[in-house]
């Protein structure tokens, strides 16, 4: 298998802080969605970061399109689409303007384009940037990202602010981005809801680690959740327990395979697992 984006043992510490990304590995192939998954404060605009080299890592390898990009790379940043959870242009200047400013940026950029997204995602191309709110903002950051005809798209969080409605459309647009069988996204959110409807893949982070990478399909299709009582929970196999974790009277035990523990466990009752209550049991419950 074929890989957009590598990263192998990403460590990047911070000397004043508690906090450090260490040996962060997970890889995205090509035509592919992967969901980066964890509470506020766990890595993903970190990790996202020292991919960019917009942060310097202290250890570990980062390949993009099969190769480690330095500062000089300039043509495979013109292969990225990156997105952030703030608003990173000037509020003095309109829509219009700023995509003359992108076309000295990248060599590629389409006004056509990126008018074209103006118009689906409903923003007026002579306002100026500062009276946007902030889901305005966030379209207008996800149209330059697509309008310079990248092949992989970092997003970090860039569903955050917007309704359920324009939500949906921006996932619609994410997956006709990915019918190219070489673009791929790699997509950091706390909103679960929308990776369940579009990622192949989610990798979970806490505190800096990698916890779980999987494909989304097992996640939801073939994970599982025993709910027992504390007499029940002494009975099931350590082996079989990715985490545990106790809710008043009742412990709930997250298993890779939902029908091999059923046939396993059959007096137990063994629910389908959400993105949301997996995260949960991995970051809250004792994994093994």
């Amino acid at each position: 298998m074929e890989y957009i984006l590598e990263v192998l043992n990403l460590t990047k510490q911070f000397p004043r802080s508690d906090f450090s990304l260490d040996n962060v590995s997970f890889s995205i192939p090509y035509g592919s969605i992967m969901g980066l998954v964890g509470e506020n404060g766990a890595g993903k605009t970190t990790t996202i970061s020292c991919i960019l080299n917009a942060l310097t890592k202290d250890h570990g390898t980062v390949k993009l399109f099969g190769k480690e990009m330095m500062d000089e790379d300039t043509d495979i940043r013109e292969d990225i689409g990156v997105v952030f959870d703030a608003n990173n242009f000037s509020g003095n200047i309109t829509a219009n303007q700023l995509s003359k400013v992108m076309e000295g940026i990248y060599s590629r950029w389409d006004h056509k384009l990126f008018a074209k997204y103006l118009n689906a995602f409903k923003l007026t191309p002579h306002q100026k940037i500062k009276t946007y709110s902030k889901g305005m903002s966030m379209k207008l950051a996800i149209a330059v990202a697509l309008s310079h005809s990248p092949k992989l798209l970092l997003l970090d969080e860039a569903t955050s602010g917007l309704d359920p409605v324009v939500r949906d459309t921006m996932l619609d647009v994410f997956l006709d981005f990915v019918q190219e069988d070489d673009h791929s996204i790699l997509l950091s959110s706390h909103i679960t809801s929308d990776l369940e409807k579009i990622a192949d893949y989610i990798t979970f982070i806490h505190n800096g680690n990698i916890i779980l990478t999987a494909k989304k399909d097992d996640l939801i299709y073939k994970y599982g959740i025993i709910r027992c009582k504390s007499s029940e929970f002494m009975k099931i196999d350590k082996e079989d327990m990715i985490a545990s974790r106790k809710r008043d009277y009742q412990i709930d035990v997250l298993v890779e395979d939902r029908a091999i523990a059923r046939q396993k466990y059959k007096n137990l009752v063994i629910d389908q697992a959400s993105i949301d209550e997996i995260m949960l049991l991995l970051i809250k419950g004792e994994r093994r």
